[in-house]
């Protein structure tokens, strides 16, 4: 199954274009939805999901069309948001079993296997009898990819799924998406570039509500191949270069600052060549836009 995604806008009310001219065609397994906060990410996601209508543009999910047959879109999708609310007094298994109710599954026994089988595939058995006010964080996103999966979806959509968690729960978290994302579509909206990077087959970049790069991660990464230079510098010299290069990113290694610039021609000097990364064409693709970006 393909989602197909074409020049879809949305203005709120408060004048905010959250999306502007976004197409997208989505293929079975992982794609990443990489952009900043406020770039679009949960409008674009929240339309998908049924949850708002766009002002102008179309949606299909193989032969339903998601604007018009939302019933038939609901029933294929599973869907966890950045933020949702669990019962802190219900069990795991309890809320899971009414949440397996509510989505469609009537028999008693089916509904059980169906209990077990998401509480085992989410490494929550032994917790499931466990009240939801008492688990981690990432115990919490885990439930809520059991609920995603419920009634086996043909379209996951998961919104900054491992902001928040530590490198563990993270690390399980992501384990778990890619296990997902071998027979359905998976959307994983995120601003974490290393969570694209180790996960998906197929990204975009959005800003501003606009599509700023899509593609496979290696063919995104290889438009800056032998564009990247690094060097390290003191603090009080990283103002002289960025007003003479074209600085990508800084950040401190060891409490010393590392610049990584792009240029087109090779530079020496101070600066090595530097291997392109996703994170390379992430800042380099924001940096260029001049439009602001939208809360959204």
């Amino acid at each position: 199954m393909e989602l197909r995604i074409h020049n879809l806008s949305k203005t709120y009310a408060n004048g905010v274009r959250a999306l502007n001219g976004v197409s997208l065609t989505i293929p079975n397994g992982m794609f990443g939805l990489l952009g900043p906060n406020g770039a679009g990410k949960s409008s674009l996601m929240r339309t998908i999901a049924t949850l708002q209508e766009p002002d102008a543009g179309t949606i299909t999910l193989g032969n339903i069309d998601v604007l018009t047959e939302k019933d038939a879109v609901r029933q294929v999708l599973g869907y966890l948001p950045q933020e949702f609310g669990l019962y802190p007094s219900i069990s795991a298994e309890v809320l899971l079993d009414h949440f397996a109710s509510l989505k469609g599954i009537r028999d008693g026994h089916e509904r059980k296997l169906a209990v077990e089988a998401l509480l085992q595939q989410t490494n929550l058995w032994a917790a499931r009898k466990k009240n939801l006010g008492g688990y981690s964080g990432g115990m919490r996103q885990r439930f809520g990819i059991a609920v995603a999966l419920l009634g086996s979806p043909q379209l996951i959509i998961v919104d900054e799924p491992t902001a928040g968690l530590d490198p563990t729960e993270r690390n399980r978290f992501l384990d778990l998406l890619s296990e997902i994302g071998e027979n359905v579509v998976v959307i994983l909206s995120t601003h974490i570039v290393e969570d694209v990077t180790e996960l998906c087959s197929n990204m975009a970049i959005i800003a501003g509500g606009e599509v700023v790069a899509t593609g496979q991660p290696a063919d995104v990464i290889g438009e800056l191949r032998g564009k990247v230079y690094r060097t390290k510098t003191e603090k009080a010299a990283l103002a002289q270069l960025k007003s003479e290069y074209e600085v990508i990113s800084s950040k401190l290694v060891g409490g010393q600052p590392v610049v990584r610039v792009f240029s087109e021609t090779p530079i020496n000097r101070i600066f090595q060549p530097a291997e392109a990364t996703l994170e390379d064409v992430y800042f380099h693709r924001l940096s260029r836009r001049q439009k602001p970006v939208v809360t959204a």
